[in-house]
């Protein structure tokens, strides 16, 4: 018999309180009248609210399908789920890790960061909650209720440290858990998203399905990054044929035949030389991996438009 009470905080004030990995094991979670507290829930659940909590550091492991924010002010979060909503918030600061596009409702002053964050735990939470380490949309925010003249919401400084905003727990017994907060060992690669980018070259990288893809796909992240380049944007979806000539165009006819593997994962690199320096790193150390890369600076942007554009039809974005 499952007792709400596991499972919910609720008026509490000047508290550090969690739950450790394996406690919330998908159920739902309830957040309500909290004051002034560092609330960390370390483990994957199915849906969060939280309501009229004020002045909270809130970390929330992955999330299933939504977490809706509302009445809430001042609060600084790192958060991991398919939905995001808010309404009626005040000073929301969000590290966010988001399926779908982020929606803001009745809300003023929130700022938006990317999800980062790392414990020995999180990736298979990830996996339980459904979630892809590559769809992330965190600064793609939709406002439902915008106002002429004035911006609800904006990003947080590209520079922004996690631990400054969302400290760890301080309590013994979530001291137990892992944590770093190091970008470099995040689960979630971070990406520069809507943010301005700072080359007019970009260049797209799609891995097929297989043992290694998420390790291949880190694995260019980090040689391209550790040259210089910036990662834009990442995505994991399914492919069917028809969309490999859209996508793929001339070279089509090679990669169909590894779609029926399951999904490809793609990144969007930026940078002067981007598409030569992913280029070579693909030749150097995947030798034997089937990898499509753009073959040039002049069909690389429309490469990534004709990839993000079936993306998002097809997380019906």
């Amino acid at each position: 018999q499952i007792d709400p009470k596991d499972y919910t905080f609720s008026g509490l004030k000047d508290e550090t309180v969690g739950r450790l990995p394996g406690k919330v094991a998908g159920q739902q979670f309830v957040i309500q009248d909290c004051e002034n507290c560092s609330i960390y829930i370390f483990d994957h659940s199915a849906t969060i609210t939280i309501d009229d909590c004020v002045n909270c550091r809130i970390f929330l492991g992955p999330i299933k399908g939504s977490v809706f924010f509302r009445d809430c002010k001042d609060c600084k979060c790192i958060v991991a789920c398919q939905q995001f909503r808010s309404r009626d918030c005040r000073k929301l600061e969000v590290f966010l890790c988001c399926a779908t596009q982020p929606i803001i409702e009745s809300s003023t002053g929130m700022k938006f960061g990317c999800f980062q964050y790392y414990y020995p735990e999180l990736a298979l939470q990830f996996k339980d909650a459904g979630l892809s380490i590559f769809n992330n949309t965190w600064s793609n925010i939709h406002d439902f209720t915008p106002v002429s003249g004035e911006n609800n919401w904006g990003l947080l400084p590209e520079n922004a440290v996690v631990q400054d905003y969302v400290p760890l727990p301080s309590s013994e017994e979530l001291k137990a858990v892992r944590i770093s907060t190091d970008a470099t060992r995040s689960i979630i690669p971070i990406t520069r998203g809507r943010r301005q980018k700072s080359s007019d070259e970009s260049c797209l990288a799609v891995f097929f399905a297989g043992d290694y893809t998420t390790a291949n796909a880190r694995k260019l992240i980090d040689e391209m990054t550790g040259k210089g380049f910036q990662l834009v944007q990442t995505k994991e979806v399914s492919m069917k044929a028809q969309d490999a000539h859209r996508v793929f165009q001339q070279c089509a006819s090679e990669f169909i035949p590894l779609l029926e593997k399951g999904p490809v994962v793609a990144l969007e690199f930026n940078g002067d030389g981007a598409v030569e320096g992913c280029q070579s790193i693909i030749n150097d150390v995947f030798s034997g991996t089937k990898v499509f890369v753009s073959e040039s600076k002049a069909s690389a942007s429309q490469d990534v438009d004709n990839f993000y554009n079936f993306a998002d039809m097809q997380m019906g974005m």
